[in-house]
């Protein structure tokens, strides 16, 4: 669909990479038996940065003008609110009520450039831990230890998105 709206290589091979990441947390989720809705993990990670089409000069130096237009296209073109919403959310999980789902999208696209956010890091632990009924500190190590493996290949990852 995005190569259809006319997304540039560059977008796709970023939404491509942070797939990568997204499918080594949804890995370690499904291999801890967490239940989420995985689809909408992944089309949310395929589509959360559909505003660059708009905004193009946004995948070079940044900004924030693509987050409310992505929602915005993506809602022209049919898709479900809750997902176009992702455009938003992937960005602003701080200021915003999200779901657990959305936090996992946010530390995608965090992780695999090779930065951590430890706020974000723990918000998706606590929702682990919840799911799991278990205690935060049970799942810390194991999921901090992912989180650091995925954070080593940022600099690989980012030499293939250009």
């Amino acid at each position: 669909m995005l190569e259809r709206l006319g997304a540039p290589r560059r977008l796709i091979k970023h939404l491509e990479l942070v797939g990568e990441v997204g499918g080594e947390v949804i890995s370690k989720l499904d291999d801890l038996g967490v239940q989420y809705d995985k689809c909408f993990v992944q089309i949310g990670i395929a589509v959360h940065d559909a505003g660059k089409i708009v905004h193009p000069s946004e995948l070079e130096k940044g900004g924030n003008l693509y987050e409310a237009a992505g929602e915005k296209l993506l809602l022209e073109h049919g898709v479900d609110a809750k997902i176009a919403r992702c455009c938003r959310s992937h960005a602003q999980y701080a200021s915003m009520s999200v779901s657990f789902e959305e936090l996992i999208l946010a530390l995608a696209d965090t992780l695999w450039k090779g930065s951590r956010a430890a706020d974000l890091e723990l918000q998706v632990i606590d929702g682990v831990a919840a799911r799991l009924q278990t205690d935060r500190w049970d799942l810390f190590q194991t999921l901090d230890s992912v989180f650091e493996e995925i954070v080593a290949d940022g600099d690989e990852r980012l030499s293939r998105s250009i």
